[in-house]
């Protein structure tokens, strides 16, 4: 089964040298030991042979062990460059806020122990603080041991009857309401910053105001159109007539450059460079990224020249570059919290960039929304105050309840809806959404709606970017209407997919536009100044504009949305069509540009366009006439709006373009309603939600999120999809290689250097998550995962010369075998997981599947009759799952 080359491997080992003494028998020592308490309680995978209380920092003895927050320095690893990522984490938890608070309740051990408790605390000793061993760059979250070490973390903690261990308890349990309260409180202070910001430059690119140069347009005249108070740029240089206006045209398009170049000057501070053995495209919004070649190096071995020629050659490849900072982050949030490892994206670097350079961007007037970027900043807020509580800092599967709570803040507060950011985080980002995750969510956004209240950022008292009310209710022949408009919008948005992948695959990777990103923005600003100028509808804001599309007409209304007459209608329907035409194209070229960027927006107001050029169109046909039976008598009513309000059109198709863009459905109905207050209504908007929805799904399967995982080639493992497979386990499981596993079958001993360059062969492959099955006779006893055995080899103190034991159970003649060697080899089985999850060859793929995706597994053992035969790592089935799609076979 095992390949001839390393057969022997087992035994391959440094020469032993003979000492005045004979060390005492790894085995025979660890027989003297206490045995474990459990196979799975991972207190028993920590060197027996340290004395380790919970304050103890694993990751800083001594003897040079090294720090595992960035990718370790093997021969065939490259650390990343620049950028966040080499950000350190605080891997030490003397100074966290539940730490201190637990020595002042005098939660200790030493007091413990020396009340009898000696046997129970050893039970307990190493998992609170299980920091061994932190996850690295580019690597799955194991949600399995981290839902065993909280297990065991509670264990510990409900030990204690007393007062004291009763309040520690009881604020363990209030540690989450807490956290989840300062990140609504911190998200909304951000979003009021953005807010009051971005609205006090956006209208220098028009002008300033004379008694108060922060002021903008709107404050500056107390709502009127013009005001002696605000001067444009053409007034302040002195031109008059023609000039002025070619002055204010030249002014304006100068500074939609300047900001957009500043923000993406600024988004480019985030540069990071991914080394070229991870098989990533790009962590950014770009569709027009090379994709990755394909280097199959396994079935070369490690001790060939071709595989050192070919590790060789990958460590010189150009390394992907990628800015945290750029686009929504939606995508990178999603593919996070699937539990994919990604230091410093969520950091404090990204989010103090972030947050100043999207107010740079949508002061440009680029066709961009905030509410994207905001569900990346308040995720990053909350991955920082994960710091704060020890238990959320080193729990990567806690820490990702809580940041599923604040992207659904980022939401509730972009939007001004609590509820609709709730359902946001659960159909959207969310991987592992239990029950108490959901109640938790609830309360940030709550938390993070009524500190927005208290701010008052739009200065209306309100919540939401806008408020619209509808008066009428709708008829009944617009339910034909509000599902035409369904279609429309559904197949508007995959259109618009298809297009924006069609731009980037052409424009994007012209080389010249490629190597400076910062040359698109410039030119993608030049002409959105130049087109949007001339247009009142494409130089408003993108929230400003959305909300005169949808906002019902009223007597002082001086929009130019509403006609007083029949005859008026043809000129409003030209005046849209260019302005659909314009923005549309502006928000096709714009997305995916290096500014922080959201889509959510800018789509609705595209839809906005669409529904309401076609409430127009429906009340122009009633105006023409009124008495035809299909409008139940509403024509002759009197009043342009008395039958059909175009506004009402305009917020339906917004959302249902947002859906064809997004795919989201419950989520929209509810932010609509959230919108409007208009339980009247809910039934149009839910209508044309869903009918979009099936229309985009035949256009383009994917939405905006699922082609750039896909395109980006994002280890996500879509926990939604429910593909249809035709094969079993065995024909995706790789053939057993030498370099594969660790073979005992001869003996226990295995030589460091053999391990090394084992490890250093996953490394090379992209494996930084994997293992190496331990077999004997071909039966598989044992799995140690890669970054345990990392850390117990950089554990040796003479790792050239060292034998590592890796056998938990040994017979007589083994002990009697060992006994004789002179060299006391390094005992690895605390880290070897003795029961691996395998399943048999022949299990059908649907099982596999749901292994991966229920258990949140890294990888599954494979067995045929009982002996080992491969083993199937998670990344490998996900790209085994993208082929299936490509082919469409799901």
């Amino acid at each position: 089964m095992v390949d001839e080359e390393d057969e022997a491997e087992g035994t391959s080992s440094p020469p032993i040298t003979t000492g005045l003494a004979t060390p005492t028998s790894p085995v025979v020592a660890r027989r003297l030991r206490s045995t474990r308490t459990s196979d799975l309680d991972l207190r028993s995978r920590l060197p027996s042979r340290l004395h380790l209380d919970e304050y103890s920092n694993l990751l800083a003895f001594p003897d040079g062990a090294r720090n595992y927050t960035s990718a370790p320095n093997t021969a065939a690893r490259i650390p990343s460059r620049a950028g966040s990522i080499l950000i350190p984490k605080h891997h030490n938890r003397s100074d966290s806020l539940g730490v201190r608070l637990a020595t002042a309740l005098g939660f200790d051990r030493s007091r413990r122990s020396s009340r009898g408790e000696a046997g129970l605390a050893e039970s307990k000793v190493s998992l609170f603080t299980d920091e061994r061993v932190w996850y690295d760059q580019f690597t799955s979250t194991d949600w399995v041991h981290d839902s065993i070490a909280d297990a065991f973390r509670l264990r510990d903690l409900r030990s204690r009857k007393d007062f004291r261990g009763r309040l520690y308890a009881w604020f363990d349990g209030a540690q989450g309401w807490i956290l989840v309260a300062i990140i609504g409180c911190i998200t909304a202070c951000l979003a009021y910053f953005i807010t009051i910001t971005e609205t006090s430059i956006f209208d220098l690119k028009e002008g300033y105001c004379t008694g108060h140069w922060r002021c903008n347009k709107q404050v500056c005249c107390f709502g009127e159109e013009e005001c002696s108070a605000w001067r444009s740029w053409g007034q302040r240089m002195g031109f008059t007539g023609i000039d002025r206006e070619w002055a204010d045209f030249i002014s304006y398009v100068v500074f939609v450059v300047l900001f957009a170049v500043a923000a993406c000057i600024l988004t480019l501070l985030t540069k990071t460079e991914v080394p070229s053995n991870y098989a990533l495209t790009t962590l950014d919004e770009n569709l027009g990224a090379d994709p990755k070649p394909k280097q199959d190096t396994d079935h070369l071995g490690f001790d060939t020249a071709a595989q050192s020629h070919a590790i060789h050659a990958r460590a010189l490849a150009s390394p992907t570059v990628y800015y945290p900072a750029a686009g929504s982050g939606v995508a990178e949030v999603k593919v996070i919290l699937s539990g994919f490892v990604v230091h410093g994206y969520l950091g404090v670097k990204t989010l103090v960039i972030k947050s100043l350079a999207v107010i740079l961007s949508l002061a440009s007037g680029l066709s961009l929304g905030k509410e994207g970027p905001y569900v990346h900043i308040a995720t990053c807020v909350g991955n920082i105050a994960c710091r704060l509580f020890s238990k959320y800092n080193h729990n990567d599967g806690k820490r990702r309840e809580v940041l599923s709570a604040s992207a659904a803040s980022g939401v509730g507060v972009a939007f001004g809806a609590p509820i609709g950011g709730v359902l946001f985080s659960q159909e959207e980002v969310s991987y592992y959404f239990p029950p108490k995750t959901l109640f938790r969510t609830f309360f940030c956004c709550i938390v993070a709606a009524l500190s927005l209240k208290f701010l008052n950022p739009y200065g209306t008292g309100k919540i939401v970017i806008f408020e619209v009310r509808y008066v009428t209710d709708w008829r009944f022949f617009e339910i034909f209407v509000f599902i035409l408009l369904g279609v429309l919008s559904g197949a508007l948005g995959a259109l618009f997919i298809k297009a924006s992948a069609i731009w980037a695959k052409t424009f994007r990777r012209i080389p010249l536009i490629k190597r400076w990103p910062v040359l698109e923005v410039a030119l993608v600003a030049l002409v959105t100044g130049l087109i949007s100028f001339w247009s009142r509808y494409t130089r408003l804001a993108v929230t400003e504009l959305l909300l005169e599309l949808a906002s019902p007409c009223k007597l002082d209304t001086s929009s130019g949305l509403c006609p007083t007459s029949g005859d008026e209608i043809p000129g409003i329907l030209r005046e849209l069509g260019i302005a659909f035409v314009v923005k549309s194209f502006l928000t096709t070229i714009t997305f995916g540009i290096k500014v922080p960027a959201g889509i959510y927006v800018p789509s609705m107001v595209v839809g906005g366009f669409l529904g309401r050029i076609v409430g127009h169109i429906v009340q122009y046909l009633v105006i023409k006439f009124p008495s035809a039976s299909i409008w139940g008598g509403c024509g002759t009513e009197g009043g342009l709006e008395s039958c059909v309000t175009p506004g009402v059109y305009a917020l339906v198709a917004a959302g249902a373009t947002m859906c064809g863009v997004t795919r989201l459905s419950v989520t929209l109905a509810v932010i609509l309603f959230e919108l409007t207050g208009s339980l009247d209504h809910v039934l149009p908007f839910s209508l044309a939600v869903l009918v979009a929805k099936w229309t985009a799904d035949a256009v383009e399967p994917l939405s905006i999120y699922d082609l750039l995982t896909e395109m980006n080639s994002y280890p996500l493992l879509d926990n939604k999809l429910r593909p249809v497979f035709t094969t079993d386990l065995g024909d995706i499981t790789p053939a057993v290689r030498s370099h594969r596993v660790i073979d005992i079958s001869k003996s226990p001993l295995v030589a460091a250097p053999l391990l090394r360059r084992k490890l250093e062969h996953l490394h090379s492959v992209g494996e930084l998550d994997g293992g190496l099955p331990i077999v004997r006779h071909n039966v598989l006893v044992g799995l140690i995962p890669a970054p345990d055995l990392e850390f117990a080899l950089d554990k040796l103190e003479n790792e050239d010369e060292s034998l590592c034991l890796m056998a938990q159970n040994t017979g007589p003649h083994e002990v009697e075998e060992m006994d004789d060697q002179e060299t006391d080899p390094t005992d690895f089985t605390p880290y070897i997981d003795p029961a691996p999850v395998a399943l048999d060859i022949h299990s059908p793929m649907d099982l596999v599947f749901q292994c991966f995706v229920k258990l949140g597994l890294r990888y599954i053992c494979v067995l045929r009759d009982g002996k080992y035969a491969g083993m199937v790592h998670k990344k490998s089935f996900v790209k085994y799952i993208k082929e299936l799609e490509q082919r469409g076979e799901t």
